[in-house]
């Protein structure tokens, strides 16, 4: 499948029996522009015919003229046999036994964005990490454009591309944000690749960190000496991975090195273009409107990542104005003198500890309402910042009890008496808690430490449940 053109995939798949697994958000445009290419298309979804999303679904095919075929339900993936090329969805992993074996058989497994990554025809910029992968896509896609650039941007962050490939000239800058669910199988070429940090996460669905570090190593693997990989010097994980690289390497918060650079002191963010180059003061850290040091690492990678395509006025322009992504440390307003924000992405430990760090360098006195789905997370450092942070704690969500338990290991018998913490049943409950918690000069913040799918279907709907109380308040 590698290094096909537009038109020499046209022509190999047009008598190829096609399997979609999952009609979710990033298949949905697939099917519809895989349809006129092959005619015949049979889709597997867990959702029975019964489900109002699925029914929608069908529905919306139906009156665009696509005939599909549908296996449905719990054991949708029985009549998976004897097809060529099969489309898996993101959550589902590549050797689950069905797929094994129609691997076995000769079916090639892929995805939607390995397919787009292998056919476009413009460079790719690709963003992998545990944490910040959404803000520093954006953050390259904005210093592209502002550099003049045609930009498509996609993947993880929320947008399919494979609809648009027809659109896209060899000119353009595409920028995808790709998760380790993505990567797993991955066999596509990152001309550049940008891993923002690594550490434990999404340890329900990886068999271990050493599988999710494999996954995002993935990123890099095919790149040859004219690609470059930009990775996080004060990642202890992946800083290492640079001894695997074949391509450029430049570092982030790294004040010496022999390709480009960047790093911080007290006043600013600087960057060297190579190890012999002076010493460019890119933009002042007062400057920058993203509260947090973590986004002061996000913006340099961005600007390593784009330091061949945009000018530093280019990147100056985004680092001073860009104002963050929903859902990460988002401001929603001031209720009775309180700040709220919603960080409903933080969906780990580590997370979530970066959120709290972030507001305590405001020097703010917190109301922390945090719960969701567990990871298999650690919790343990979590415990400890939050005691750090603040003695006035919301939980809502299934892995409320395993933070509660941490904090309370964190707390000696002293701090244990002045905790309040409340336990809530949902978030409407939760924002009126706490809005009778908050005093005047307090920052309010969701930061669930956990995943949206013990109450919600992604953690866009948490996010903006959230937001929509808190406006209502």
């Amino acid at each position: 499948m590698q290094n096909r053109t537009l038109a020499e995939f046209r022509d190999y798949v047009k008598d190829k029996k096609v399997a979609v697994l999952g009609a979710g958000i990033s298949n949905r445009p697939l099917i519809s522009w895989l349809y006129p290419l092959t005619g015949e298309i049979h889709v597997f979804d867990r959702l029975t015919s019964d489900d109002s999303v699925m029914r929608k679904t069908i529905s919306n095919f139906e009156a665009d003229g696509l005939e599909l075929k549908w296996s449905l339900g719990p054991s949708y993936l029985d009549k998976l046999e004897g097809f060529d090329l099969i489309f898996r969805t993101p959550f589902m992993r590549p050797d689950l036994p069905p797929l094994v074996a129609e691997r076995e058989r000769g079916a090639i497994i892929t995805s939607e964005i390995e397919l787009f990554l292998q056919l476009c025809p413009a460079p790719v910029t690709a963003v992998t990490g545990s944490d910040g992968k959404t803000t520093t896509t954006t953050l390259i896609s904005l210093i592209l454009k502002q550099a003049g650039h045609k930009v498509y941007t996609g993947g993880n962050i929320g947008t399919p591309l494979l609809d648009r490939i027809e659109e896209i000239k060899s000119e353009d800058q595409v920028v995808v944000e790709l998760s380790s669910f993505q990567l797993m199988d991955m066999q596509a070429k990152i001309h550049t690749a940008v891993v923002s940090n690594v550490s434990p996460n999404h340890l329900d669905y990886h068999l271990d960190f050493a599988e999710y570090c494999s996954a995002k190593k993935n990123i890099f693997r095919l790149q040859n000496e004219h690609d470059v990989l930009v990775l996080n010097a004060a990642d202890e994980v992946s800083r290492i991975w640079a001894e695997e690289a074949r391509s450029e390497v430049r570092f982030f918060n790294c004040e010496k090195h022999e390709a480009a650079h960047s790093w911080l002191d007290q006043q600013s963010l600087k960057i060297k273009t190579d190890g012999a180059g002076e010493d460019v003061v890119l933009v002042d850290r007062d400057k920058v409107l993203l509260p947090g040091r973590f986004n002061l690492d996000n913006i340099q990678a961005a600007v390593l990542a784009t330091l061949d395509q945009a000018d530093f006025a280019a990147m100056r322009q985004v680092a001073t104005n860009f104002r963050g992504v929903p859902h990460r440390l988002e401001w929603i307003r001031q209720l009775d003198g309180a700040d709220w924000f919603n960080s409903s992405i933080d969906t780990s430990p580590d997370r979530s500890i970066k959120t709290l760090e972030a507001l305590r360098e405001q020097g703010r006195e917190l109301i922390l309402i945090a719960g969701g789905k567990d990871k298999n997370s650690d919790y343990s450092k979590l415990g400890k910042v939050i005691l750090e942070s603040t003695r006035r704690i919301v939980l809502v969500g299934d892995n409320s009890p395993l933070i509660e338990a941490a904090v309370l290991a964190a707390a000696d018998s002293a701090a244990q008496a002045q905790l309040d913490i409340r336990h809530c049943e949902s978030y409407e409950e939760a924002v009126a808690v706490a809005r009778e918690m908050s005093q005047p000069g307090d920052a309010v913040v969701l930061s669930p430490a956990g995943t949206s799918y013990d109450k919600f279907r992604h953690f866009e709907e948490r996010g903006d449940l959230f937001r929509e109380l808190v406006l209502a308040e």
